[in-house]
């Protein structure tokens, strides 16, 4: 889609969209106007989860500095390329990560600090529902959270009045209404494709095992309601252009999309909501989504059944460790080039692009080495929690670049193990997409994932904007919505992606073979990281 608007007159008029997305490590805030694909302005905050007493996560203080930080930083942004400060929208989106739990009493207070999806001490409550509901319910799930809440009898449980996702959470205190966007709610409970809601008969099981006193409302009372995209999910109240701008500026009014999460958000990043096609989000978590033609033969822990954003069923292959411990160590490397250098400026993305591109000289199979990026539990490797590690034996060939590439493949380790499961169920795709910041470094990651896959996987130039420029377009759509109906995939064709330009890796069949035999050993080799979390003991609160 192209248009001839001026972007200062679509910011003063308040016609631009505003898409704000609370991802693990930022939280990013993207501008768009009369056309989606036109970013006018970009805000960012950095922020870190906490680990408190075991679990991982976030301050609601933290939630809302860190929101009017990157506010601000777009406003300014914005008068820096356009000469005008955004006072009001016609549309705004807000995202989050997915899953966790939120729990409020009847006055709007949080009951019990945020879990977010990091959080693993749910197995219990996970196998129990899984039983009794007949699908796979993750460990990060809603459902596992409140269920293991209602097991260990928690004090607060009676007070309970709603529990909801952080992206639920953020769109209730601007809008006042308790909504959720279908690819979000799915995360929290089964999903009826049938009716884009919670799965009724599955809602009513869940009331009979905890009936007749366990939680003070039904399970539909508690969770939120649910929305499919495209449809107008309240309006952006005083109150909450308060808390987004404690300045004043910010003008009341502008509708907002359901919210959502971030695996929605990346479908729509890719043009990945349609059946056979396919995304691979990598962040601090990295996981695939796969668009389903027809439902699985068969349950597997592997496997999440989430939805798009439009409420189409989706095969979703999550994993808790993404690209944090390969950070971690071109960090390492960085401030060696410092120390190297004193006085000398050392850029990140320089640092990446040159460990990335020397990853290119390595072994197809990472000349032995094996690295393992669990920072926290990984559920589809068996481990309740984690130890990163860099394993090799005396023979193997430790290079720079080996390592690298080590590195490169153990961010997409967990997740090949999953697509393996999801390749013997016969699914099929036509394409794959991927999208985060790992990816700017061009033709590495992607080279790599094209072989841990053996499928093409291409990048379009907004991989790095991410979850909140896919926001800002389902805000859009709502907008779109409005004059005409419009299926989503329709519309992000015909009116998003119809002049995007990707660039494409093909599988190189020494990447393939290289990282089936790198696979190999890394499943082996769990059984090393088991030992590692069962020999060394967390010693309390990190960051």
């Amino acid at each position: 889609m192209t248009s001839d608007s001026d972007p200062a007159d679509a910011i003063r008029s308040g016609r631009a969209t505003l898409g704000i997305e609370l991802g693990s490590t930022r939280i990013k805030a993207c501008l768009v106007g009369d056309d989606p694909t036109e970013v006018l302005a970009v805000g960012s905050h950095a922020w870190e989860n906490e680990f408190v007493d075991r679990v991982w996560t976030y301050s609601l203080e933290s939630v809302w500095s860190g929101l009017q930080a990157a506010f601000a930083d777009l406003v300014a942004d914005a008068e820096r390329r356009h000469g005008v400060r955004p006072e009001t929208f016609g549309a705004i989106g807000v995202s989050a990560m997915m899953h966790g739990y939120l729990a409020f009493d009847a006055s709007g207070e949080l009951l019990v600090p945020f879990r977010t999806w990091r959080n693993t001490s749910t197995g219990p409550a996970a196998a129990e529902l899984s039983e009794l509901l007949g699908v796979n319910i993750p460990l990060r799930w809603s459902i596992a959270h409140l269920h293991q809440a209602v097991l260990d009898q928690e004090p607060h449980v009676p007070q309970l009045d709603s529990v909801t996702t952080l992206a639920g959470y953020v769109h209730w205190k601007l809008t006042g209404r308790n909504v959720l966007g279908v690819g979000d709610a799915s995360g929290m409970f089964p999903i009826d494709s049938a009716t884009d809601d919670y799965d009724a008969e599955l809602v009513a099981r869940y009331d009979a095992l905890v009936a007749p006193t366990a939680l003070p409302k039904t399970l539909a009372e508690l969770l939120p309601e649910v929305l499919p995209a495209g449809r107008a999910a309240g309006t952006l109240t005083p109150e909450g252009a308060a808390l987004l701008d404690p300045s004043g500026r910010l003008r009341p009014g502008a509708v907002l999309c359901p919210p959502e999460g971030d695996a929605g958000t990346g479908m729509v990043a890719t043009n990945s909501v349609a059946p056979r096609t396919g995304n691979v989000s990598a962040g601090t978590s990295i996981f695939a989504m796969v668009v389903l033609e027809h439902p699985l033969a068969s349950v597997h822990h592997e496997l999440d059944l989430v939805t798009t954003p439009a409420g189409d069923p989706v095969a979703m292959v999550h994993c808790n460790n993404g690209a944090s411990e390969l950070a971690a160590w071109v960090g390492l490397f960085g401030r060696f080039a410092e120390a190297s250098n004193p006085g000398g400026a050392t850029d990140a993305d320089a640092v990446f692009d040159v460990l990335f591109r020397e990853a290119l000289a390595g072994a197809p199979d990472a000349g032995g080495l094996l690295a393992y990026n669990h920072l926290a539990g990984e559920p589809i490797a068996g481990l309740t929690e984690g130890r990163p590690l860099v394993v090799r034996t005396p023979d193997s060939d430790f290079t720079l670049a080996n390592f690298m590439r080590a590195q490169l493949y153990g961010v997409f380790g967990t997740l090949a193990l999953g697509m393996r499961v999801l390749a013997g169920e016969g699914v099929e795709l036509d394409r794959m997409f991927a999208h985060g910041g790992m990816f700017r470094t061009s033709g590495v990651a992607q080279r790599f994932l094209a072989g841990a896959l053996a499928a093409p996987v291409s990048v379009a130039e907004s991989a790095s904007e991410g979850g909140a420029w896919g926001i800002a377009v389902l805000a859009a759509y709502v907008r779109a919505a409005e004059q005409e109906d419009v299926a989503l995939d329709v519309f992000l064709d015909e009116h998003v992606f119809g002049g995007a330009v990707f660039e494409t890796s093909e599988p190189d069949v020494a990447d393939v073979e290289g990282f089936s035999a790198y696979l190999d050993r890394y499943s082996a080799g769990l059984a090393v990281e088991r030992a590692a979390v069962d020999a060394l003991t967390l010693e309390g609160p990190t960051r």
